[in-house]
Parts: structure tokens; C-alpha cells; sequence
């Protein structure tokens, strides 16, 4: 596994009211959501980068308020009119 190292100032701890592990892990879970938000990693990729298993990283998205249906309108247009 590698390590990143990131420099923060120590009242962002405080100023969240969480321990830097705590901090640590919420920002892995934020990247790997927005990520995934932006389309730029899949689901299961964004729930490895977040340290979560696929069920943990779903809850995660409901609990920032991102869907986890990823479709356009425009491509769900497509997948449903495929169906047909």
C-alpha cells in the first residue's frame, strides 16, 4: 500500500470534531465520492479508494446526497428505450 503524507493545520481537527484518523478516512470516503460523482472512477473502484466494501460506499453516497445511478438522462433515455 502507499502512503501519502498531507499537511494540515491542527484546528481543522477541532473545527470537524474528528481525531486525524477520523479526518483521514471522511476525506478518502469525500475523493472517492466525488470521483464517482464526476464519472471519472467506477462504483467499485470508489469503494476501494473510500476503504468501504460496496454496501458501506452506497450508504456513503446517500449520505452525502449523491446518487448511485450513474446514467444520464439522455443514456437512461437510451438503455430503456433498448429494452423495449
Amino acid at each position: 500500500m502507499t502512503h501519502i503524507t498531507v499537511d494540515l493545520p491542527e484546528t481543522v481537527f477541532s473545527a470537524l470534531r474528528k481525531t486525524p484518523d477520523e479526518f483521514a478516512q471522511e476525506m478518502r470516503v469525500a475523493a472517492a465520492i466525488k470521483w464517482y460523482e464526476l464519472g471519472q472512477i467506477s462504483q467499485s473502484k470508489a469503494a476501494e479508494i473510500a476503504g468501504l466494501s460496496r454496501a458501506e460506499f452506497i450508504n456513503a453516497l446517500f449520505r452525502y446526497q449523491v446518487s448511485p445511478c450513474q446514467y444520464t438522462e439522455a443514456e437512461l433515455a437510451r438503455e430503456l428505450s433498448d429494452a423495449d
